[in-house]
């Protein structure tokens, strides 16, 4: 089945996402159920998503961002009113964050923290050659993305 396009290629968060997603050693965007996903060896971030349940339930994220994060970390986050349970991940540990939570544009998004975000979720799925390089290098979260 194909899944249509549901993102935007001009969304100035999708954007900024890239530049950060695409500095981590080896990684690839490609679209999957429609939504650009970050990969290495595997998926370590998605753009885009909805929480699970039938329509008049569900929310959609348009610019929601899944990342996979350390067990450590998940509790702390999912008491951040900006996240979310992602539909048919977040029984696998992802969760979302709503990177337009503020309304006020992608200026107002602390990239710094997706940087740290997306490099807890890289280092879930790379493999050990890919880490050592992004540790060697600083990778883009110590680049002050």
């Amino acid at each position: 089945m194909v899944h249509p396009q549901m993102f935007d290629d001009d969304d100035p968060y999708l954007a900024r996402l890239r530049t950060i997603a695409l500095g981590f050693p080896d990684a690839e965007e490609t679209v999957a159920h429609g939504r650009p996903n970050f990969r290495v060896s595997k998926v370590f971030c998605v753009y885009g998503s909805s929480t699970k349940g039938s329509a008049a339930v569900r929310t959609e994220y348009p610019r929601g961002l899944l990342v996979l994060p350390e067990e450590s970390d998940r509790l702390a986050l999912a008491e951040d009113p900006r996240t979310f349970a992602p539909a048919y991940l977040a029984p696998s540990g992802w969760i979302g964050l709503d990177l337009a939570a503020s309304g006020d544009g992608p200026e107002e998004v602390d990239w710094q923290e997706v940087a740290e975000l997306l490099d807890s979720s890289y280092r879930q799925v790379a493999g050990v050659r890919q880490i050592a390089q992004l540790d060697a290098d600083g990778g883009p979260a110590a680049r002050g993305t």
